[in-house]
């Protein structure tokens, strides 16, 4: 079980003022929300001093263009699932035919008591369609399965003897059959991935793409469209660092088994994430120590972080979504601070001092202490927090001890992301998706009081653990793997195929000591 509580930083290594020069960076802001959008790193290049490459743990460098890979046109949704289908989805011209799926059984909140002790048993696999598949079509599968060690993924797991087979004997239910496994398989791999959740250290990102891009409407789309190349091509990822990868696998030689595995392993992870990340997004690489503000899949701006350390205290891989911004945050002291090193009996005992160090201490009646750090330039979460609330109480933060932002590995925390110039961001966001003018998000984030500005639309906010990526340079790099989970991905390539559960994050629970701030 990890265990995470985003313990900051509890001493000052510099003044928390402000760094940066706020004009620029509200008159940069103002324009990323209107028409100025169509060139956001341009105009968000005047907002701040530019900040200085980050320094990073000594790594393997490639120089790599950033083609973006074309986006493949959409195609009719097939009806063999009515309620994942937009209603104005066009109708499909001979319709591919269903021979038989086993149903999914509904869900039940009741409990029945009678019933035998729950077994602790492995999730079941996912039922998958079976539909008639013509000799034209099943030969452009096997092609496809042929040639997908392109998209880092091994023939040999999609049945390509048995396919062949199928379609030397001819039309019929064994080709259907064949067929329909072989591309259901596929398909399921180039949408969520091939690692099984077993492998997948501290997932908890759910990925949407079965429930808008169910298996049997991808089928059923390809074998209407006879395109059963371009329907499975439209699976990839969007993201750009998925193409540079694939570039990658592609000049990599065979006899460099080692790195061709991890780079495949890296394809992987682009693809346990949803295949479109939103318009805007944040997205923070763990091992590579910073933050993206993204927007249509180009940085925007970048930010240096301190993430988790090695351990109970990992930063997990998350995709959540930024609710709030609060400037000049509180910071609820966790009760193995409070209690475990005696900070609320120090802090009885003297209240002079208590008020002298910015702490309000309160005894609730059942006899808990309880101890908040009020807002002020030496707040442990410095001066602004950016809230997405998750069961594991991680959130983005700005904080007072900020030369460590200057140090190469940054893994100090106790589970959240401390976030260099964490109010620049915060007071972009305020006016990107609060609308606050700049006037208004100055004089919130000067008041010295606390103030929560709830966003009017969320900002999805995405943390991943990718070993091997483009920096914010635009340099294929290889970090260092900080929290060990390479290994299970990688191992999980050398063994077969397992089936697909439905299973949507690991079953490793994390367990949040305490939620700080308010």
């Amino acid at each position: 079980m990890i265990r995470t509580n985003c313990r900051p930083a509890r001493r000052s290594l510099r003044p928390a003022g402000a760094s940066f020069r706020l004009a620029p960076l509200l008159l940069a802001g103002a324009a990323l929300s209107g028409a100025a959008l169509a060139a956001p790193g341009a105009v968000l290049a005047q907002a701040t001093t530019p900040a200085a490459p980050a320094s990073r743990a000594p790594a393997t460098a490639r120089t790599v263009a950033a083609p973006t890979a074309p986006a493949a046109a959409p195609r009719p949704t097939a009806p063999a699932r009515p309620a994942a289908v937009p209603a104005s989805a066009p109708a499909a011209s001979a319709p591919a035919t269903p021979i038989s799926a086993t149903p999914i059984p509904a869900a039940t909140g009741a409990t029945d008591k009678a019933a035998a002790p729950v077994l602790d048993l492995p999730p079941a696999p996912v039922p998958e369609p079976i539909m008639v598949w013509t000799l034209a079509d099943a030969k452009a599968l096997l092609a496809v399965i042929d040639g997908i060690g392109a998209e880092g993924l091994a023939p040999a797991d999609y049945k390509p003897a048995a396919l062949r087979a199928a379609i030397a004997a001819g039309e019929g239910d064994a080709l259907n059959e064949v067929a329909s496994k072989s591309f259901a398989w596929l398909a399921e791999d180039l949408r969520d991935g091939r690692t099984p959740m077993s492998a997948r250290v501290q997932w908890f990102a759910v990925d949407k793409d079965v429930d808008v891009n169910p298996t049997d409407a991808i089928m059923a789309r390809a074998l209407d469209s006879h395109d059963i190349a371009g329907t499975l091509a439209a699976l990839a990822p969007t993201y750009p660092d998925y193409v540079v990868l694939k570039d990658a696998l592609a000049r990599t030689p065979r006899a460099d088994a080692k790195t061709r595995a991890l780079i495949r392993a890296n394809m992987d992870r682009w693809r346990w994430f949803s295949r479109d990340l939103g318009e805007y997004y944040l997205m923070t690489n763990v091992p590579e120590f910073q933050l993206r503000l993204v927007r249509r899949d180009k940085i925007v701006r970048t930010y240096k972080t301190i993430v988790g350390k090695p351990g109970k205290t990992a930063t997990p891989q998350l995709a959540e979504e930024v609710e709030n911004v609060v400037f000049n945050p509180t910071w609820t002291v966790p009760q193995s601070i409070v209690v475990g090193e005696g900070l609320g009996a120090k802090y009885l005992n003297n209240p002079a001092r208590a008020k002298r160090d910015g702490y309000v201490v309160t005894t609730l009646p059942d006899g808990m202490v309880v101890v908040v750090q009020q807002p002020g330039p030496n707040n442990s979460l410095g001066m602004v927090k950016i809230d997405m609330p998750n069961p594991h109480a991680i959130y983005l933060h700005d904080t007072p001890a900020r030369g460590l932002f200057n140090t190469v590995s940054r893994a100090y925390s106790h589970g959240c992301v401390r976030t260099e110039r964490a109010l620049e961001l915060g007071m972009m966001l305020a006016m990107l998706k609060a609308g606050k003018t700049p006037e208004e998000v100055t004089a919130i984030s000067q008041s010295g009081k606390y103030t929560k500005v709830p966003l009017t639309s969320p900002m999805p906010v995405y943390i991943g653990y990718f070993t091997m990526a483009k920096d914010i340079n635009g340099q294929l790099i290889t970090w260092p793997d900080i929290y060990q989970r390479d290994g299970a991905v990688l191992a999980s390539f050398a063994q077969p195929r397992q089936p697909k559960t439905g299973q949507r994050t690991i079953d490793e629970k994390v367990e949040a000591i305490a939620a700080p701030g308010l």
